[in-house]
């Protein structure tokens, strides 16, 4: 498979200069375990794949399980640390106030596949919607992680949740279970193209969820898009389960 990403030149949302340009990723869509699994029997490794099924899974265990025993992990592929968050008082560790995560740092192998990669821009599209960045207002979490009763960030550009289609606004969807929660209006507190801050819904359980957007925003227009416009991201809440999409354009 030939290294090849590829992107659209957008606005920049974080600046006011209109010539400042970034290249946002067109993505080639998701790749799973099974996606993986099958590449590697094209490979024509003479391994089953009930085999490869459970070297994976038993890495993936051993590595957990270093981690959460204070080790720092390099596998080649990536650095992992175990990491804390929130304030520790009276010196007791509160599992409602504070928490763990795990910092994940490309290594060797990703930088070799980054030097091999070509980047091909697709030009200019107008009006690109994008997330470039979520945060956990309540422990300034980046990873997509989310604490329900508690503010979230989304940042990006054309976010802005507005519009008279029924569709319109935020829905998190539970990928085990497919049930959705929708955002009230009274949620938001900030509901800008660039930036949205809401509350989390405190009814979300552990678990991954699709975060997705709805809008008819219109840039500098009191018009309104016919057709809404969608983009997701996937967001979790405790620890997760499984793994998630990555963030989308339209």
């Amino acid at each position: 498979m030939q290294n090849k990403l590829r992107g659209w030149l957008a606005d920049n949302s974080l600046t006011a200069d209109p010539k400042d340009r970034i290249l946002v990723l067109d993505p080639a869509g998701d790749a799973g375990l099974e996606e993986i699994y099958k590449e590697m029997l094209e490979e024509d490794t003479g391994l089953r794949q009930e085999t490869m099924t459970h070297v994976v899974t038993l890495f993936q265990r051993i590595v957990a399980r270093f981690l959460m025993n204070g080790f720092n992990v390099n596998t080649g592929l990536f650095h992992a640390v175990p990491r804390f968050t929130g304030i520790i008082e009276q010196g007791i560790w509160n599992p409602e106030k504070n928490g763990i995560y795990v910092s994940f740092i490309q290594d060797k192998m990703i930088r070799e596949e980054i030097a091999k990669t070509e980047v091909v821009i697709k030009g200019e599209k107008a009006d690109v919607m994008y997330i470039s960045g979520v945060e956990d207002r309540s422990n300034n979490m980046t990873d997509g992680s989310m604490t329900p009763g508690r503010n979230f960030a989304i940042f990006g550009a054309y976010l802005r949740v507005v519009g008279d289609n029924e569709t319109v606004g935020i829905t998190f969807r539970n990928t085990a279970t497919d049930a959705v929660v929708k955002l009230g209006n009274d949620m938001f507190s900030t509901n800008d193209p660039g930036k949205l801050i809401f509350i989390v819904p405190s009814e979300l359980g552990n678990g991954t969820y699709e975060l997705t957007i709805t809008t008819q925003y219109m840039k500098g227009k009191n018009a309104l898009r016919k057709t809404p416009r969608v983009i997701s991201t996937s967001v979790f809440v405790g620890d997760g389960s499984g793994g998630g999409d990555r963030p989308e354009i339209e």
